[in-house]
């Protein structure tokens, strides 16, 4: 038996070496999981039952694991390059139309627009807007080139101290004029949108009347028309300097307890606007965290919910497989967000070759989500995840493989020999 004991030993050190010869190919390919052959002894059982005399007749390669350890993170220079700092695999839409799995993270645009593999595998995931992310219902993720249409303005809120200290002006012997600086305290401007994107300036004027009180005024203007248009002047009364009506109607517009804090009614309504398209559009003003002390004025809030049409500039993606798309407009906007899976049993994967797997009975089904969710790692952008075989370890495995084919192989040559010597008897 001693030829069939080498022979089994030199198949297994053969596939051994077959094991490692791949790990080492693929000691840089993006997401590869090494793997090592495992073995069993064979054993010929006597007709008449096991003894303890009895000897085994070789080894056989019983199965190759591949080790699904983590490998390490390289940072690349392309936004779409993805790796997963934990367990799960990318899902892609395979050539068959059937889901497939990766961890290798190096991913670009198709000519639709798609995410995709260097495959040419899509990306799956959850649509912008979906109400269920989460479950198993994935798709193709894209990338949208439409851009972002423009909304209009319809609040302000602004934050600002007033000066505690600043002189009262006598509305009735200086009227408001927002061509005077001598008729308000402070001023300050802001941007609006009309509902076609079109810049409509805001500026508000404050005017102290009385102690702790003050008047607030509001004009707007279109910055393509030479005409700086008030809109609160009083109707009852003819248009000129001194028809202004403070902002709410009535004044003071602004009143501040002895702590220095707005105590007014709050929000504000302003006049409307026409805007460029003809429509009229109402502007509210909150004024809540307005504070008055004595200290310079100044202004620590001023926002605006509108904003003008958007072209897409650039996207990047969170850890949690948000895709967040960047507007020329300054604004940011969810596009999709990227699904990984996990399994019960990685091991039961079957490779499919391009660092790919397809479930099996054996892996269990797969248990989609998004990253960072249940046992699913985050994502970590503009990154791959490095192969996790250990080039020095495998070298040292060829070595000790090396020997145990050249140990089998003595074993048929011993055996030979102690033939020859039988075969040699007289």
């Amino acid at each position: 038996m001693s030829f069939t004991q080498g022979l089994s030993g030199l198949n297994a050190a053969s596939k051994n070496l077959e094991v490692i010869g791949n790990n080492v190919a693929n000691a840089n390919t993006v997401g590869f999981k090494g793997s090592i052959a495992e073995f069993g002894d064979v054993f010929a059982a006597a007709l008449s039952g096991s003894g303890t005399a009895q000897i085994g007749i070789g080894a056989k390669l019983e199965t190759v694991a591949q080790q699904f350890s983590q490998g390490n993170i390289s940072i690349t220079n392309n936004p779409l390059d993805m790796a997963i700092n934990g367990p799960g695999f990318f899902i892609l839409k395979g050539g068959a139309g059937g889901a497939v799995y990766t961890r290798n993270g190096q991913f670009q645009l198709d000519n639709a627009g798609y995410i995709v593999s260097s495959a040419g595998h899509r990306l799956q995931g959850y649509p912008a807007g979906a109400t269920a992310v989460g479950g198993a219902g994935t798709q193709d993720l894209q990338i949208p080139t439409a851009s972002m249409n423009a909304a209009a303005s319809t609040k302000i809120a602004v934050g600002l101290n007033l000066d505690s200290t600043s002189p009262i002006i006598n509305p009735v012997t200086t009227p408001f004029d927002p061509t005077s600086p001598a008729t308000y305290t402070n001023s300050t401007s802001t941007t609006a949108y009309d509902s076609q994107g079109n810049k409509q300036i805001v500026t508000m004027f404050f005017a102290k009347r009385a102690m702790n009180q003050w008047d607030v005024y509001q004009t707007t203007s279109d910055p393509n028309s030479t005409v700086v248009p008030p809109v609160y002047l009083d109707p009852a009364v003819n248009p000129g300097v001194g028809n202004w009506v403070p902002m709410g109607g009535a004044s003071p517009t602004l009143s501040f307890d002895v702590n220095g804090t707005n105590g007014s009614a709050l929000p504000f309504v302003g006049a409307s606007f026409t805007a460029l398209s003809g429509a009229a559009q109402q502007l509210t003003f909150d004024f809540t965290t307005a504070t008055q002390f004595s200290a310079d004025f100044g202004v620590t809030a001023l926002t605006t919910d509108g904003y003008a049409q958007g072209t897409l500039s650039g996207f990047n993606v969170s850890p949690d497989g948000t895709i967040l798309g960047r507007y020329s407009n300054g604004k940011t906007q969810t596009l999709g967000t990227v699904a990984s899976a996990t399994f019960a049993n990685m091991n039961g994967l079957q490779p499919l070759g391009d660092n790919e797997w397809a479930e099996t009975g054996a892996s269990g089904v797969p248990l989609k989500g998004t990253p960072g969710t249940g046992l699913r790692g985050l994502l970590q952008t503009s990154a791959t995840e490095d192969s996790n075989v250990d080039l020095t370890a495998e070298l040292v495995n060829m070595i000790t493989a090396q020997r145990v084919y050249q140990a089998n192989a003595q074993t048929i040559k011993t055996q030979d020999a102690v033939m020859q010597t039988l075969i040699n008897l007289r």
